[in-house]
């Protein structure tokens, strides 16, 4: 409805009024648009618009859009207001090229009241833009601000949208700032359309100078957030990128396995591996992060490095279970026989050489020790020989060798 009022109110002052011309000395300080005298069409056309704005104004688009096309236009001013509302009576109906064809012949004319060619030049500028006509956009909309004497935020934003487009940073950024200053509560598309530039330009210091601007003005966008962490990762501010990264998961910004992955990593690598390890479990558990080989190994890691040697080997076996991965099997292993569980580490051990994919004489090792450990010294014994025989644990194996020998002498178990 507010569209049609729209239009019914500029076509009504066309038809019905006209400017009275200021004084020479005063126009010469008006604006264009203050300068242009209005004034009706012709009366043969005259008739042809009143009737096509009653069927417009009853719903009949495409009535109004005929009555006008049979139009007897007998003067360039004429032409170009019929122009103008069948440009606008087909913007309507959705029939953007036919539009922006007849809103040129309209604007290129230069002839229409002030205030009818302002409009004019805008709807022309809108459509060019929404028909990804960009670059024939751009000088429409400076043409609007010249003719109009006004700077308006919106605009300089649609003229971002553009020179975006056209992949002209540097406009963007020109815009983009001139937008800003109009606008009288900050503009969170302007903003974006400065960080999209700079990151596009690879200047991720000013792109962090701008995020650190709108962070404080749109505190509750969550992706402000991330973005801004993120570049300060990319930028190898580890401390700051971390410190980001907590504030946002303190007020419940991080949403995605992607980020809570990125954070935990974070603070590992920052001597928090505790810390990231709870976190990174919590949303393992919660069905967020998906329970698969990669997480279940990346949370044993975290467990790991905390010396929380006893939940890294339980995570290391569930990552291992999931495709029979004979290296994680070893890992878990190792890590029971750090805590002295050898008696568990022994079939996780025979697990990894059924598995594959690992050195045997390592295994066979490792088996061993968890033998030797429990006092089985036969068992450790030809598990030991048999790690002897690998080129990677001979040396170390057959160092053993005499050491289970002396053992199982002492005690009187025979090898």
């Amino acid at each position: 409805m507010r569209k049609v009022n729209a239009i019914a109110a500029a076509i009504l002052l066309s038809v019905g009024g006209s400017v009275v011309a200021a004084p020479a000395a005063m126009a010469a300080e008006k604006c264009p648009i203050e300068k242009r005298q209005s004034k009706a069409v012709g009366q043969s056309a005259a008739k042809k618009v009143q009737k096509s704005f009653e069927a417009y104004q009853e719903g009949n688009v495409d009535e109004a859009i005929a009555i006008l096309l049979e139009a007897n236009s007998r003067n360039d001013f004429d032409k170009a207001y019929i122009a103008r509302m069948l440009g606008n009576f087909y913007a309507e109906k959705g029939q953007m090229s036919t539009a922006i064809k007849y809103l040129k012949t309209a604007v290129d004319a230069d002839i229409l009241g002030g205030t009818d060619h302002g409009a004019t030049l805008r709807l022309y500028a809108d459509l060019l833009i929404q028909e990804k006509k960009f670059k024939e956009s751009i000088p429409v909309y400076f043409d609007w601000m010249a003719f109009t004497c006004k700077e308006d935020a919106q605009v300089y934003r649609r003229i971002g949208i553009a020179y975006s487009e056209l992949k002209q940073w540097d406009k963007v950024l020109e815009v983009a700032d001139k937008g800003i200053g109009l606008s009288d509560k900050p503009d969170k598309g302007l903003y974006q359309m400065k960080l999209t530039a700079y990151f596009n330009k690879k200047d991720y210091k000013n792109a962090i100078n701008v995020l650190e601007t709108m962070v404080p003005l749109f505190q509750d966008d969550k992706r402000l957030w991330v973005q801004l962490a993120q570049f300060y990762l990319m930028t190898e501010d580890f401390t700051n990128s971390l410190a980001t990264y907590d504030l946002a998961y303190r007020n419940g910004f991080l949403e995605t396995a992607g980020n809570i992955t990125r954070y935990t990593q974070l603070l590992a690598s920052n001597g928090s591996a505790y810390r990231a390890a709870n976190v990174f479990e919590k949303h393992l558990k919660s069905g967020l992060i998906e329970k698969k080989e990669k997480t279940y190994s990346m949370l044993a890691g975290f467990f790991h490095n905390a010396k929380e040697l006893s939940k890294g080997a339980e995570y290391y076996g569930k990552a291992a279970e999931i495709n029979n991965d004979g290296k994680l099997y070893l890992r878990q292993a190792r890590l029971l026989t750090l805590q002295e569980k050898h008696k568990q580490a022994i079939p996780v051990l025979k697990k990894a050489l059924e598995a594959g994919d690992v050195n045997k004489g390592q295994v066979q090792f490792e088996l061993a020790l968890a033998y030797l450990g429990i006092k089985q010294y036969k068992a450790a014994y030809e598990r030991c020989k048999l790690a002897a025989k690998d080129k990677k644990t001979a040396k170390t194996a057959k160092s053993y060798l005499a050491y289970i020998e002396e053992k199982a002498r002492i005690y009187n178990v025979a090898l």
